[in-house]
């Protein structure tokens, strides 16, 4: 019988992360060089993090990374096809098993079929299983890396507003998800959610949007509790409430929340939750909003052994996303040794 898969906490030592190019083609044309900028300096914070960067762009778009990338930047640039760059969600999750790490991935539709998905879904087995050192193991599921937070104890956090979306696994019950987790991703305990969404956000309400975990049992949650007035509160003091009800052990950390309106007049999924951790770096979203220094401080409260590394996200949520939602991690242990002595040696593109 094969080794049990557990899905690894984000805090667990990582030796890369992905991260997929922003071009013309994407959704991203009208603020192109701004969100171009906005990965630059994420690659640099996760190179001085001491976390390497595999970055997937298009074959036409990788002369102008190299022209745009610091030459001794630890990246690893990747020629792929995809519909948008939000790899949080289709990218390989990181397991480990009784004979060490391994990936899986489960299936990407689009986040309930409202996007074509096609080259996303594909670009694991087509793209990525060539870097990997096992195969990338597929689950015939319908599910997103954004809708799952687990910690170290095998806990694992969703929301049942997305997995209850029929477009992704029909009626599928949240019991039959439950036992789904504790298949394929180790889950000890499932703790599917209730409340919580932000307006704007295309996912359904992914958990890490709203609620995160800390590695000492505490949980960093997207309140609006600076707010009383805004159309968020009373959902977002709700979850606040399932929160401590759900871990009555657990301390808890509630972030303000934002009001970012864009120029069509809606309202934006600023989430400070939408975190990276990365080798005891948290890369913070920020939105150049009076809320910036408070989420910060409390985010440095749930994280006191953490360095907190600020990433001005307002162009990013122009996209309905924000920081975490582009990026996937990579625990030690996944990649060939070959392509991480290569990513080492400063920007070099990946030779099939």
């Amino acid at each position: 019988m094969a080794a049990p898969f557990q899905l690894l906490p984000e805090w667990t030592k990582q030796e890369a992360v992905l991260l997929v190019w922003p071009d013309k083609h994407t959704d991203w044309q009208p603020w192109l060089d701004e969100v171009q900028q906005v990965y630059l300096q994420i690659i640099e914070a996760l190179n001085r993090a001491n976390t390497k960067v595999v970055l997937l762009a298009r074959a036409t778009e990788i002369p102008t990374c190299l022209n745009k990338l610091a030459k001794s930047s630890q990246v690893l640039l990747l020629a792929a096809e995809y519909n948008d760059t939000w790899i949080r969600d289709y990218g390989f999750l990181s397991c480990t098993t009784d004979s060490g790490l391994r990936p899986i991935e489960f299936v990407f539709n689009g986040w309930g079929q409202k996007f074509n998905a096609t080259a996303d879904n594909a670009l694991n087995q087509k793209v990525l299983s060539q870097l990997c050192q096992h195969p990338i193991q597929s689950v015939d599921l319908v599910l997103e890396g954004g809708a799952l937070e687990i910690d170290q104890a095998g806990t694992l956090l969703s929301t049942q507003l997305c997995l209850s979306n029929p477009k992704r696994n029909g009626e599928k019950s949240l019991a039959s998800y439950q036992q789904a987790f504790a298949e394929h991703l180790g889950a000890t305990k499932s703790v599917i959610l209730q409340n919580g969404h932000l307006e704007g956000d295309d996912t359904d309400g992914h958990i890490d949007t709203l609620v995160r975990f800390t590695p000492d049992k505490g949980l960093v949650i997207q309140s609006a509790f600076n707010a009383a007035d805004d159309s968020h509160f009373a959902a977002l003091d709700a979850l606040v409430a399932e929160c401590q009800a759900a871990f009555p052990e657990h301390q808890l950390f509630e972030l303000p929340l934002p009001h970012i309106i864009n120029e069509h007049g809606e309202r934006l999924p600023a989430s400070y939750a939408n975190f990276l951790i990365s080798n005891q770096h948290i890369l913070c979203p920020v939105y150049q909003q009076p809320e910036d220094k408070l989420a910060m401080q409390v985010l440095q409260q749930a994280y006191p052994e953490f360095t907190l590394v600020p990433i001005n996200c307002l162009p990013l949520v122009q996209q309905f996303g924000s920081l975490h939602c582009i990026s996937m991690q990579i625990p030690c242990g996944i990649l060939k040794p070959k392509i991480l002595q290569s990513i080492v040696k400063g920007v070099s593109v990946y030779e099939t």
